[in-house]
């Protein structure tokens, strides 16, 4: 990928600066802290929040574990700027970095990373970028690192089917289904991860989130 292939935070709908109220809409109080729970950031680790978007989990996952290093990743500078102004500037122990989430051991390094973490960025790439991206979470994880992700998952209902429909027209059927049919823990993994497991389901207005976990097998 590009820097200029991204899709942004709000897809088609939104400029991304409505990114931060549009993600309350959809309970981000609710499952963001569940990610940071999944998590679980011990001293000293470093986290990678990829597709970090306004940085509001990078700076909970740094309030969870101010002794952690947590690093934000985003291909836009735009929001990336936003995110350092939520920051007030300069945080010991956060950074924030561009670029895409298919180059993360180009842009963090290779077997550096505890723990990986991303929210709302998958739904809404082509399948074959998925894999790219969580070819390069495996990557840049040490053996034995934690993988969580927050993303649209199995719609389970017709109302949640229904209610996803928004994200659909937002960013595009043909990158969205596959999310919505439950191809997430497939995928993951296939790029080599173990223990996959979806441990939350979060209803929204806009279709159902759900909170997955793996690892990276020890050598």
């Amino acid at each position: 990928m590009s820097e200029t292939s991204f899709t942004p935070a709000l897809g088609r709908l939104l400029p991304s600066r409505f990114f931060d109220v549009v993600a309350a809409l959809v309970r981000e109080k609710v499952w963001r802290p569940m990610v940071v729970r999944s998590a679980a950031v011990r001293p000293g680790d470093l986290v990678v929040d990829v597709g970090c978007g306004t940085g509001t989990l990078v700076l909970m996952l740094h309030e969870a574990e101010p002794a952690a290093w947590v690093v934000g990743v985003d291909p836009d500078p735009e929001i990336l700027a936003r995110a350092q102004r939520k920051a007030g500037g300069g945080l010991a122990g956060v950074e924030w970095r561009q670029g895409m989430g298919d180059e993360l051991a180009e842009v963090v390094g290779a077997e550096v990373a505890d723990v990986v973490v991303s929210s709302l960025v998958l739904h809404q790439c082509p399948v074959p970028v998925k894999r790219a991206i969580l070819a390069a979470m495996y990557a840049v994880l040490r053996p034995g690192g934690r993988l969580v992700i927050a993303d649209y998952g199995l719609q389970r209902t017709w109302v949640m089917r229904l209610a996803f429909r928004i994200v659909q027209l937002a960013d595009g059927k043909a990158d969205t289904q596959p999310n919505a049919d439950g191809i997430l823990p497939s995928l993951i993994a296939g790029a080599g991860f173990e223990e996959v497991c979806e441990v939350e389901v979060v209803p929204t207005v806009t279709g159902s989130i759900s909170v997955l976990t793996a690892y990276r097998p020890m050598l």
